[in-house]
């Protein structure tokens, strides 16, 4: 047997002085010696200690309750299948796949083929599935077995990966399209010029130059509109710390955009006193490309209202109204949307980008606000913003009480 020894000093120095005073008291040594010996071995065998018992290690068998335990407050959805058959279900998983499917196999609660090729092989793995829940919906499925009975099933959504991934590609898509127009035509007739210009009358050169001219203005807009798209959504997640006088933004904006040309169609309504937290250079673009977009597309002999008011639930509210022809009901929920257009040539020949509503709806975001879009065939188009007021701002006297519903069908008869 293996002793651990701690070595008995003080008994070992013990012994050596009593032997000394033995030796001192003319004791034989030889005897003293002898009982020294003795003596240090008595201490060296009593301070031997035997080894410790290794411990024993007793595996707790992992039950179908412990392992419900474990998984029901996980913010993914999970399961615990007993030989394929879903034997507990976490509360996001009765959620989304229902009450029922515990008891059920699992191969029958996904009937999906992807998921049913992995549950029959009853091995560690994943798998990705669609339209789990809903049609457009993605899920990886994740599959890791406990014991030879147990085992965990992790469903992860990346349905929202997915879409940001479709909206990058269209977007690089549309933005190409979009590009390769106006470079084909300048190109063209760049190249119609440079080899025809001897054989070319002074009035088809100037058409010639004039319809360069006109798309390299549109390329410079799209690409513009293109770089303000990606720095409002780069600073998405920054909320704007300038307190500014709202009504202040909005006149200087409206003007901006009207210019001296269209000046005489422009009519302010604006309430002073309602100070935002905002970025000045964001918000007057909001109001550019508002009033610009009414101006482009109201009727011509009509004028474009600009009201800013504040609202009853104490936010600062703009609306740019036109009397144009109006937008059909199922456009308006992809007006924002990048580079979407309801008459794509109409957008082209008056200089739109279709970037437009896009940047006010991700400027709006950015601000905590909120845009809204109402329009009626034959009637016009009402586009309204809301941002909220600043905390420290005063209660203005003038505040609106009437809803901005009644106020559009009072204006429009």
């Amino acid at each position: 047997m293996d002793f651990r020894h701690s070595l008995p000093i003080a008994g070992i120095v013990l012994a050596n002085i009593t032997i000394a005073a033995l030796i001192i008291l003319d004791v034989d040594p030889i005897i003293a010696i002898s009982v020294l010996i003795v003596w240090v071995g008595s201490l060296l065998l009593a301070s031997g200690k035997p080894p410790e018992p290794p411990a024993i290690i007793v595996e707790q068998p992992i039950s179908i309750d412990s392992m419900r335990k474990l998984v029901e407050n996980s913010s993914t959805p999970m399961l615990v299948t007993e030989r394929n058959t879903i034997a507990a279900a976490n509360r996001n998983a009765r959620k989304m796949l229902g009450q029922h499917i515990i008891g059920q196999d699992a191969r029958v609660a996904f009937r999906q083929p992807e998921a049913i090729s992995l549950f029959a092989t009853d091995s560690n793995g994943t798998a990705i599935v669609r339209g789990l829940v809903r049609r457009q919906d993605i899920w990886r499925v994740n599959r890791q077995s406990i014991d030879d009975d147990l085992a965990v099933i992790e469903l992860i959504n990346q349905t929202a990966e997915a879409d940001i991934s479709r909206a990058h590609t269209d977007f690089v898509a549309n933005a190409s399209h979009e590009l390769r127009t106006p470079l084909a035509a300048i190109l063209g007739y760049v190249e119609t010029l440079s080899e025809s210009s001897e054989n070319l009358d002074s009035p088809t050169a100037k058409k010639f130059l004039s319809t360069i001219q006109r798309e390299a203005e549109r390329l410079h807009s799209l690409i513009s509109d293109l770089m303000s798209l990606s720095r409002v959504e780069a600073e998405k997640h920054d909320a704007p710390r300038d307190k500014l006088e709202f009504a202040e933004v909005v006149e200087r904006a409206a003007r901006d955009a009207a210019g001296s040309q269209r000046t005489d169609r422009l009519t302010l309504n604006l309430a002073s006193g309602a100070y935002v937290h905002g970025d000045r250079g964001q918000l007057e673009q909001v109001v550019r490309n508002l009033v610009d977009n009414a101006l482009k597309y109201g009727a011509p002999e009509t004028n474009v209202l600009v009201t800013l008011d504040r609202a009853r639930s104490g936010e600062a509210r703009l609306c740019v109204e036109d009397h144009g022809e109006g937008i059909a009901p199922e456009h308006i929920p992809h007006l924002t949307r990048r580079f979407y257009r309801t008459d794509p040539g109409r957008s082209r020949a008056s200089g739109g980008t279709g970037l437009g509503l896009a940047i006010v709806k991700h400027i709006v975001e950015r601000h905590k606000g909120r845009l809204d879009i109402e329009s009626k065939l034959g009637k016009g188009t009402r586009i309204t913003v809301r941002i909220p007021i600043a905390k420290s701002d005063p209660e203005p006297a003038n505040v609106s009480s009437r809803p901005p519903e009644r106020v559009w069908e009072e204006e429009h008869p």
